[in-house]
C-alpha cells in the first residue's frame, strides 16, 4: 500500500465548505492511488463552539478543582466531534470511513496529562482499517495510557499525531493542511511582504517552530526526521504546492530561512553568579545567559518574572528586571560565526532605532532581545534587509 497521512487543522474544518474542501484533498489522493490516513484537529479556534479553548471554558481551568486526567477527557471531545462530523461528510459523498481515537490508533503515552509523552505507537488497527478498504479518520492531539486513560499531547499535538502515524505506517509523506499556502519567511500578519518557502530542511523548520513561528509543532518535525519522512505544509483552501520539509535541500546562495519572534519575555540582571542555577533548580526556565563584567544577564518568560523577583528579594540580591521584552530570530543555514551577518543585523536594528538589549547566536540562529514595542518594526526591517534586497 502507498500510504500517506493527511492532517487537517481546526480552521480547515470549522465550516461545511472547509470540510468539503478537505475531503476534496483526500479524494484527490485516493484517485492518485494512495491510501490516505486522515488526522483531524478540533473544529475551529477559540470562540468556535467545539474548539479546545471553548471546551475548557466550560470549567474553571485556571483554578480547576478536578484532576488533569478529567481535563484531558474533556479536551479530547473536540477531536472526537470533529472526526465523527467528517465521517458523515465523507459518507454524504459516497466514501466509507472508520473513526479511531488516538488510543484506538495505537498511540500509547505516559500519564503526564495535558502534555503526555509518547511511549510507543502500535498502528495495527489503522492498517486493518486500510486493508478493509476504508479511510481511517483519527483524532489528533490525543493518546491513551496503558491503563486506558485518555491523554492529550500538548498544544499543536495533532501535528505530532500526523508525524507519529507517518513514522509508524512508513508513509511516503505527511501533509499538514492549514489556512496558509505554506511556511513563510515571516508571519504575514506582521510582515505583509513575507513569501512562501518552497523547500526547507528539517532542522531549519524546527528552529522556526521552536523560536515562535506558528508553522508546525517542533515535535512533529523531530518524529518525521527520525524516519526521513517528508512533511508538506499546504493550504486546504487553495491548490498551492506548499512547502516541502526534507533533508534534501540545496541552498545555493540563499543563506536565510526566515525571521520570527517570541513575545512576553523579561530580562534579568543580577550580581550573584549562582542565581541562574538556583532558578533552574526551581523549575524556572531561563535563556541566553551571558556575563557583563560582574553581572549575570538572562531571560525568563514574563509569567515567571514576578516569581523570580520574589526569590531575589528574599535572598537580598541586587537585581534589575526589564519587562515587556521580546526575542527576535534570524534563522538560516550555517550562519554561526559569519561576522558580516551579525553586523548587518545589528546595524539594521540600530538605524531603525531598535535598542538591542542582548544578542546570541548558534549554528542556524541569531537571536536579539529587544523591547516588545519594537517587535513589528524589527521584524519588517530585518525581513527587508535579508529577504528583499535587490
Amino acid at each position: 500500500m502507498r500510504i500517506i497521512v493527511q492532517k487537517f487543522g481546526g480552521t480547515s474544518l470549522a465550516s461545511r465548505e472547509g470540510r468539503n474542501m478537505a475531503i476534496d484533498k483526500v479524494i484527490c489522493a485516493v484517485e492518485q492511488g494512495y491510501r490516505p490516513v486522515v488526522v483531524v484537529s478540533a473544529m475551529g479556534r477559540k470562540g468556535d463552539p467545539y474548539a479546545t479553548d471553548s471546551l475548557l471554558s466550560l470549567i474553571n481551568n485556571k483554578e480547576c478543582k478536578i484532576e488533569k486526567r478529567e481535563v484531558d477527557l474533556l479536551m479530547s471531545c473536540g477531536e472526537i466531534i470533529s472526526a465523527v462530523v467528517m465521517a458523515e461528510a465523507f459518507a454524504e459523498r459516497g466514501y466509507k470511513t472508520r473513526v479511531l481515537t488516538g488510543g484506538n490508533a495505537g498511540i500509547i503515552t505516559d500519564d503526564n496529562f495535558g502534555n503526555a509523552s509518547v511511549i510507543k505507537v502500535e498502528a495495527e488497527m489503522v492498517l486493518k482499517v486500510l486493508e478493509q478498504g476504508l479511510i481511517p479518520i483519527i483524532t489528533g492531539f490525543q493518546g491513551m495510557t496503558e491503563e486506558g486513560d485518555y491523554t492529550t499531547l500538548g498544544r499543536g499535538g495533532s501535528d505530532v499525531t500526523g508525524a507519529l502515524l507517518g513514522k509508524a505506517l512508513n508513509a511516503e509523506y505527511v501533509e499538514i493542511y492549514t489556512d496558509v499556502d505554506g511556511i513563510m519567511t515571516a508571519d504575514p500578519n506582521i510582515v505583509p511582504n513575507a513569501r512562501i518557502i518552497d523547500r526547507i530542511d528539517y532542522r531549519e523548520v524546527f528552529q522556526l517552530a521552536y523560536q515562535g513561528a506558528k508553522v508546525i509543532h517542533p515535535r512533529a518535525v523531530e518524529f518525521a526526521l527520525e524516519n526521513n519522512i517528508p512533511l508538506i505544509v499546504k493550504n486546504t483552501f487553495s491548490d498551492a504546492p506548499g512547502t516541502v520539509i526534507t533533508n534534501l535541500v540545496e541552498y545555493e546562495d540563499n543563506l536565510f530561512t526566515g525571521v520570527t519572534s517570541m513575545t512576553n519575555k523579561a530580562m534579568v540582571i543580577v550580581k550573584d553568579g549562582d542565581i541562574p542555577k538556583l532558578l533552574t533548580d526551581k523549575k524556572i526556565s531561563i535563556d541566553i545567559i551571558s556575563e557583563i563584567q560582574d553581572q549575570k544577564v538572562f531571560i525568563v518568560d514574563s509569567d515567571a518574572a514576578v516569581e523570580v523577583e520574589n526569590i531575589l528579594k528574599q535572598l537580598n540580591i541586587e537585581y534589575r528586571i526589564i519587562n515587556n521584552c521580546c526575542k527576535i530570530f534570524l534563522i538560516g543555514n550555517n550562519i554561526s560565526g559569519m561576522q558580516e551577518v551579525m553586523s548587518k543585523l545589528v546595524r539594521t536594528l540600530e538605524v531603525n532605532n531598535v535598542n538591542v538589549l542582548q544578542i546570541a547566536n548558534s549554528h542556524k540562529t541569531i537571536c536579539c532581545l529587544i523591547e516588545e514595542a519594537d517587535n513589528k518594526k524589527a521584524l519588517n526591517e530585518l525581513h527587508r534587509a535579508f529577504f528583499c534586497a535587490s
